[in-house]
C-alpha cells in the first residue's frame, strides 16, 4: 500500500467555495449542513452522537436490515465490473459490506468514496482497502449541495465500468427533496442502482410519530454538536437559546428543525464582513426530514426513480431502499 493517497477535490470544496458557502450561510441564516463536520472537535461530537441514538449502532434488527439489503442489491446485479459510489460516506463501514459481498460474487469492484469531508474520504479509502486494491479506489471530496456538474464528472472519468451502483446512507433527511433528489436521479443510468437509507416517523399517524422520535434530536448530545458551529464563530451561549421543533416541509413530509433564537443582540465579523442578529432573531442550524414507507415511492417516481425493493426495521424508524431509473 501506498504511504500517499491521490484524492480528487471538486471546485465545490475549493477554499473560495467554502468561504462564500460559509457567509451565505450566515446571511441567510440557515447553516449549510456541512458546516457542522467541519472541524476534528465538530467530527468527534458527531460521533458520540451517533454512538448513542443512531439505530445501526443500537438495534439489531436495523443492522440485518443493512446486510438483507446489500445481499438483494448484490443478487440484482448482473454486470461483471461494478462501480460502487458512496455518497455521503462517512467511514465507509456500509460501502465495504456491499463491496465483499460484490467481490464474492466474482465483480470487478471499483469505489469511489465521496464525502464533504477530506478526513472521512480517506478514513473511508482506508477501510476499502481491506478488500480492493488501491488503484481501483478514487478518493473524491465534493459538496453535493452544490456540485452540479457531477453525472458529467463520473461519465468523463469512469467510461470503463459497466454498472454503478450509488450509495447514499443517512443523507437524505439533510436535503431539500426537491434539490437531491434530481441529483441523484441524474446519476443512474439504466443498468444502474441507487441504495439508499430514509429516516422515518414510526406507526399509522404521521404526526405521532414525529413527536415519537422527536427526543433523538432534542438533546444534550445534539445540542453540543450544533452549538459547536455557533461558538467557533464567536456567539455565546447566554446570547440565545437552542430550540427543536417539528414543522411541515415540500411533498406532505415533516421534519425536525434546530433554530438558535437570540434573546440579545450579538455581533460578529467573519472574513471581513460584519453580522448582526437582533433580539428575537433566529438561525436555523439544522432540519431532518422524517419520511414514511408510503410517502417515499411517490415522491421519488417525481424525479424519474422507481423502488424495487425495499426495507423496514421492526422499530419503523429506519428504511432502506433499491431504486432504478424510471422506465416510461
Amino acid at each position: 500500500m501506498s504511504a500517499a493517497a491521490n484524492v480528487t477535490i471538486h471546485e465545490s470544496q475549493f477554499p473560495n467555495a467554502v468561504q462564500r458557502d460559509l457567509l451565505e450561510s450566515l446571511r441567510t441564516r440557515r447553516v449549510n449542513h456541512k458546516f457542522h463536520y467541519d472541524s476534528v472537535k465538530q467530527t468527534q461530537k458527531w460521533l458520540a452522537l451517533h454512538q448513542a441514538y443512531s439505530p445501526t449502532r443500537n438495534d439489531t434488527d436495523c443492522m440485518a436490515m443493512y446486510e438483507n439489503c446489500f445481499v438483494a442489491a448484490a443478487e440484482k446485479i448482473k454486470a461483471k465490473q461494478v462501480h460502487v459510489i458512496g455518497l455521503g460516506c462517512g467511514g465507509g463501514q456500509k460501502d465495504m459490506r456491499l463491496l465483499k459481498l460484490l467481490k464474492a460474487r466474482g465483480k470487478d469492484i471499483f469505489y469511489t468514496p465521496c464525502d464533504v469531508s477530506t478526513a472521512m474520504v480517506l478514513v473511508a479509502r482506508q477501510t476499502a482497502l481491506a478488500v480492493m486494491p488501491e488503484e481501483s479506489c478514487f478518493p473524491f471530496v465534493c459538496d453535493l449541495a452544490t456540485a452540479d456538474d457531477l453525472p458529467a464528472f463520473f461519465d468523463s472519468r469512469f467510461t470503463i465500468h459497466d454498472s454503478r451502483l450509488v450509495t447514499f446512507f443517512g443523507m437524505i433527511p439533510n436535503f431539500e427533496p426537491e434539490k437531491i433528489l434530481p441529483k441523484l436521479a441524474s446519476l443512474i443510468r439504466p443498468k444502474d442502482s441507487l441504495l439508499f437509507s430514509a429516516n422515518l416517523a414510526p406507526g399509522n399517524d404521521y404526526a405521532a410519530g414525529m413527536k415519537e422520535i422527536l427526543p433523538q434530536y432534542d438533546n444534550a448530545l445534539t445540542a453540543d454538536w450544533l452549538m459547536a458551529f455557533l461558538l467557533d464563530l464567536g456567539i455565546e451561549q447566554r446570547d440565545g437559546e437552542l430550540r427543536f421543533a417539528i414543522e411541515d416541509g415540500r411533498f406532505g413530509l415533516k421534519r425536525v428543525v434546530a433554530r438558535f433564537h437570540f434573546s440579545r443582540a450579538r455581533r460578529i465579523e467573519v472574513d471581513g464582513e460584519r453580522f448582526k442578529f437582533r433580539r428575537g432573531e433566529s438561525i436555523r442550524l439544522f432540519f431532518s426530514y422524517r419520511y414514511t414507507p408510503e410517502r417515499v415511492p411517490n415522491i421519488l417516481a417525481k424525479f424519474g426513480l422507481q423502488v424495487c425493493g425495499q426495507w423496514i426495521a421492526k422499530s419503523e424508524e429506519e428504511g432502506v431502499l433499491l431504486c432504478r431509473k424510471q422506465t416510461v
